[in-house]
């Protein structure tokens, strides 16, 4: 757990994390994203909360990357794809898009300090569009991470599991 937080405010990230996964899950980027960045940042502790929702994605992505790294026949291997679906280095992927990568990459490495700090750009920068990337990366990830879990019989979190259940 990142930022020591007492369980029902983990517990209702999550909650939100996981209507928000069910709809990536399903296509429904602008939905799964409005439920991240347009909920959390009406509470009182908005940014705060959106943070700690990414990195709890993140940190769950690296919990999969791990799993499915460790004893796997298939490494695990990052790739970004252009509108094309063209292979793009990540040095020159959009600006959201490294951040997303530098963060789960910290987080992977156990870098947790790393992490927070590519969201904390992110959430600085001020620009809705490039947070939204972020976010919707971090789901789509968390999604795509899952299914490759479930289908190595390899754990999932039991929230992220009952949240993308069909």
């Amino acid at each position: 757990m990142h930022p020591q937080q007492d369980p029902d405010r983990r517990a209702r990230l999550q909650a939100v994390a996981a209507e928000a996964l069910a709809a990536a899950k399903v296509g429904e980027d602008a939905v799964a994203v409005d439920l991240v960045t347009g909920y959390l940042s009406g509470s009182p502790e908005g940014n705060e909360e959106i943070r700690e929702l990414v990195l709890l994605l993140f940190s769950e992505c690296s919990e999969m990357v791990a799993a499915l790294g460790s004893g796997g026949a298939t490494p695990v291997k990052m790739q970004v794809f252009d509108e094309d679906g063209q292979e793009v280095p990540i040095d020159d992927a959009d600006p959201p898009v490294r951040t997303a990568i530098r963060t789960l990459l910290a987080e992977v490495h156990g870098d947790e300090e790393a992490a927070a700090e590519q969201i904390e750009i992110a959430l600085a920068n001020g620009q809705p569009q490039e947070l939204a990337t972020v976010v919707l990366q971090a789901l789509r990830w968390t999604v795509k991470l899952a299914a490759e879990c479930q289908a190595r019989d390899l754990p999932v979190a039991p929230w992220i599991a009952t949240a993308l259940e069909e």
